[in-house]
């Protein structure tokens, strides 16, 4: 029996299956950069940089001696009722970084879950409106506030709050309007002021809409130009509070430090969580005074906030910023774009190929006409690609789209190897060299 093996076993005795969500039997062990080491010493490349929090890379040096230097200073205080410098400092830093001329405040919290809970709660108290709009397709957490926002159909066996009117995303290649993307004048927008607003909630009592301006879990989806800023301009016009959900795209993903940014909108609040520490659980939001103030201790947590975390996240945006990796992800995500569009060309199964920066979406379809989703075969591909030494996740609403978030430290060279895995892996589960019983529990979303 080999490690991993070994090691597998005892997880399936001793951690609970509820928080488990396997696409391989990958046992980590060790990592630097973009390479990842499992418990049996065979290495691999790394193309999901673990959910999008890897944006710079495992291991880098300057952001283990923060965390280092942190835990050797001041290794806790509780930031609720003790404060430290680098909360402060690093709240300071999110201010500047985030666009809009008004008063803005830092909340602290563990992750994206915890921090669209958070908006989840404050919203109605701030606005005095008891209404949230979000979306189709949309993943925003798993406690029951941030559960409720979403729109994922993998969040479907609770029932949530019943506050929520969740909306067609501008999913071209599937639009559920069967509207022709260069003609439809973006009929999915100009649908929620003639529909939604008139027939299934007043805006007069929608405290906010929260938006992914990649929507990534529902499938890499990239929205057309011009539909975040006539979200934005919606917005306005009805007082509703415009929110970002930056979880797993900001931070340099998109080729700029912010998705949104690509578009030119500036939200009254942005949610920000997988990268933002490089791997210590850290998240924040940042947003409208009167919105971040709306209460005293009504969603606090203890370790929220800790210096070390905060030490790291200050950390994460000087490398970021200094070494140039959201510039990084601009000119290796077109690179990369590129050379997966010179795939599907050769390869039916490839419906659609979409991603702004490194963030990536491959949808895989069991005819092009149809498009009917190939959703046994998205995971086919994801286990071939492990075993042939590349790592990377499927996503979308039906699992039928591979995801591609590696490090924004990735290379030219890495992205061709990735490329050449990924052409093999598709290749072998369409010639049954890999079938459904390889996989055993390893289905991933399936």
């Amino acid at each position: 029996m080999n490690r991993s093996t070994e090691l597998f076993q005892r997880d399936a005795d001793a951690v609970s299956d509820v928080m488990k969500l396997r696409f391989y039997p990958m046992v980590a062990k060790a990592a630097g950069g973009a390479l990842i080491r499992d418990a049996d010493g065979r290495e691999y490349l790394d193309f999901s940089a673990g959910w999008g929090v890897a944006n710079t890379g495992y291991g880098h040096p300057r952001i283990v001696n923060a965390v280092c230097k942190e835990m050797n200073r001041l290794s806790f205080s509780p930031t609720i009722s003790v404060l430290n410098e680098e909360s402060i400092e690093l709240a300071e830093r999110l201010r500047e970084m985030t666009p809009g001329d008004f008063e803005k405040a830092v909340w602290y919290g563990h992750s994206g879950s915890d921090a669209n809970e958070f908006l989840y709660k404050m919203i109605p108290a701030a606005t005095g409106r008891s209404r949230i709009v979000s979306f189709v397709g949309s993943y925003h957490g798993q406690t029951m506030g941030s559960y409720s926002m979403s729109g994922h159909p993998a969040q479907g066996k609770f029932t949530g709050g019943g506050n929520v009117t969740r909306i067609p995303y501008p999913y071209c290649y599937r639009c559920p309007f069967e509207r022709d993307r260069e003609t439809c004048g973006l009929f999915c927008l100009k649908y929620v002021e003639d529909f939604v607003f008139a027939s299934q909630v007043s805006p007069a009592q929608v405290g906010a809409l929260i938006a992914e301006a990649v929507q990534c879990d529902g499938g890499d989806v990239v929205p057309p130009d011009g539909y975040l800023q006539g979200l934005e301009r919606m917005c306005r016009r009805y007082g509703i509070l415009f929110i970002l959900d930056e979880v797993k795209i900001g931070f340099g993903r998109t080729g700029k430090m912010f998705g949104f940014e690509n578009w030119g909108v500036t939200p009254d609040a942005v949610v920000m969580a997988k990268p933002m520490g490089s791997g210590q659980p850290i998240s924040a939001v940042t947003g409208r005074k009167e919105l971040m103030d709306a209460g005293v201790g009504m969603h606090m947590f203890t370790t929220a906030g800790n210096p070390v975390a905060c030490a790291a996240s200050l950390a994460t945006i000087d490398v970021i910023e200094e070494e140039k990796l959201a510039e990084n992800a601009e000119i290796q995500g077109e690179y990369l774009l590129g050379r997966l569009r010179e795939l599907q060309a050769g390869c039916p199964v490839i419906g659609d190929v979409r991603g702004k920066g490194l963030v990536i979406g491959i949808e895989l379809v069991e005819n092009p006409e149809t498009k009917k989703p190939a959703s046994e075969l998205a995971a086919l591909v994801v286990y071939r690609c492990y075993e042939l030494g590349l790592l990377l996740f499927d996503s979308g609403i039906s699992a039928n789209v591979i995801e591609l978030t590696p490090p924004l430290i990735i290379t030219k060279q890495q992205c061709d190897r990735a490329v050449e895995v990924l052409r093999q892996a598709i290749e072998d589960a369409m010639t049954g060299r890999i079938i459904r019983e390889d996989l055993g529990d390893f289905a991933g979303w399936g």
